[in-house]
């Protein structure tokens, strides 16, 4: 799932693949830019900003794209074949002599002047992974709506840049706070200790191929040895801390897990195993 760790990843790959050469290849697979063409121009550089990617080119345009739940950049050699889906889901070919970058299911693509770039990001809170990070702008952030629950909190990218559903359930499980608790309810201390611990996990896991929380560096299968996170994706299997089965709320597309032993407090209003 593309938390701000991996979308940090996708813009290393992406910017080491095209920055400093011209574009062989510019075509986007969206009504409103399908007639845009950079074609000659340089990759000045790709970014992340939260869950956000921008690619910067000569001239002063910005490429900006955000992945959500299935979006995907892919990077090719040449006359290497295609393999991130079928051609009716690409939306974006971004091409050098030496690499191809196609992006896949994106939800969100458009061409906009680089001085505009706010436009699109300059809604968001500080980046957990960015250089403006600034832990007492996010935790006032978080704290500024008292009634709002802890986990609809650490989900909205105007308080803090980069959590997503993963980091939500593991934060609030270290925390031992049920996700549906108020803000306001939290003390001080250990909402600071909450930002931090945030900002410690984004950080140990940007480099990382795969996502841990728990410490395990590998993926293991459920009769490994050890696990890769504490809740997340393990909903009726026994905690790792007190062997109460892991529970999971349904909403939308966004599972919720929690343990109910370690994170006592209110639970979800809405269909619960």
């Amino acid at each position: 799932m593309p938390e701000g760790d991996t979308v940090l990843q996708a813009a290393r790959r992406l910017d080491s693949a095209l920055a400093g050469h011209a574009l062989t290849r510019f075509d986007l697979r969206v009504p409103r830019f399908a007639t845009s063409d950079l074609t000659g121009r340089s990759v000045l550089g790709v970014i992340s900003r939260g869950k956000h990617l921008l690619a910067r080119f000569e001239g002063g345009f910005t490429l900006h794209s955000h992945l959500r739940m299935d979006g995907a950049w892919r990077i090719y050699d040449p006359g290497e074949r295609w393999r991130g889906g079928p051609a009716h889901q690409i939306r974006a070919v971004l091409a050098t002599a030496e690499h191809t970058a196609v992006g896949y299911r994106l939800p969100v693509l458009e061409l906009l002047r680089t001085a505009d770039e706010d436009k699109a990001v300059g809604h968001l809170g500080p980046d957990l992974l960015g250089p403006d990070w600034n832990p007492e702008t996010a935790l006032h952030n978080l704290l500024a709506d008292p009634v709002r629950p802890v986990g609809e909190a650490l989900l909205d990218q105007r308080n803090l840049a980069g959590i997503g559903n993963v980091y939500m359930c593991e934060l609030c499980f270290m925390a031992r706070v049920t996700p549906w608790l108020p803000m306001g309810e939290i003390p001080q201390p250990l909402a600071t200790r909450l930002v931090g611990t945030a900002k410690q996990l984004l950080e140990a896991n940007r480099d990382r191929p795969t996502r841990t929380t728990t410490g395990a560096v590998a993926a293991v299968s459920r009769g490994g040895v050890r696990e890769r996170l504490f809740v997340y994706g393990r909903g009726g299997r026994p905690c790792l801390r007190c062997r109460t089965p892991i529970r999971k709320a349904e909403r939308a597309d966004r599972p919720v897990y929690w343990c109910p032993h370690c994170q006592p407090g209110p639970t979800a209003r809405w269909s619960a195993r």
